[in-house]
């Protein structure tokens, strides 16, 4: 199956683990935290910027302005107009193209499905869950107590909301941006990614 799988998914939902599984049984590459690392390689900056970036995107509002106020403030000293932030993105956005067009892989998060619109072969999933699934799966997993996971899924889901919204201009979580949408809590991990290697199979026939 020549595709190329973007997966967005609400923080505790299992999808980095269903993206990690999907990749092992289609026998493709799997990419998360290693883009950060090959973006950090071939454009100069530290890895520590590039989650950075994503990490202040916690207020849709402020995270705008300041991204301008950056962008101003590099025009004033005669730098590039874009913010630095802005740039990680860009730098990032290379990447994903690049291991894109090497073929058939997996990609989790970064803004992947949007990034990647013009490209064909391309099939985008969002992966979602009940609360009390995510919570569960933040305190076995990431080691969290139950308030700390509480707070974790609605902080964290609104920044990656606030990071794609930013980005793009799609809606993060919005049915017409994925081809698939799936409720991990409802089919279970493993069943997941059968489902996504069913439907990509189904739509190569």
């Amino acid at each position: 199956m020549k595709k190329i799988v973007t997966i967005s998914r609400q923080y505790g939902s299992g999808g980095r683990e269903i993206g990690a599984k999907l990749a092992a049984k289609l026998e493709v590459p799997f990419y998360d935290n290693e883009l950060i690392t090959r973006a950090a390689k071939e454009s100069g900056f530290a890895e520590a910027a590039f989650h950075n970036a994503e990490s202040k995107a916690s207020n849709s509002l402020l995270y705008s302005i300041a991204m301008g106020m950056n962008s101003y403030g590099n025009q004033e000293m005669g730098f590039s107009h874009l913010s630095l932030d802005d740039r990680i993105y860009l730098a990032q956005s290379d990447v994903i193209r690049k291991v894109a067009a090497e073929g058939p892989c997996v990609i989790v998060g970064r803004c992947a499905d949007y990034i990647l619109k013009e490209v064909p072969n391309v099939v985008n999933v969002f992966i979602w869950a009940d609360d009390e699934f995510r919570i569960e799966r933040a305190v076995r997993i990431d080691g969290l107590t139950k308030e700390k996971a509480e707070e974790s899924i609605v902080k964290i889901d609104k920044r990656r909301a606030n990071y794609y919204n930013y980005h793009s201009s799609a809606k993060w979580g919005r049915a017409e941006n994925y081809h698939l949408s799936i409720k991990s809590s409802y089919v279970g991990i493993d069943n997941a990614v059968e489902l996504i290697y069913r439907y990509i199979e189904m739509g190569e026939k």
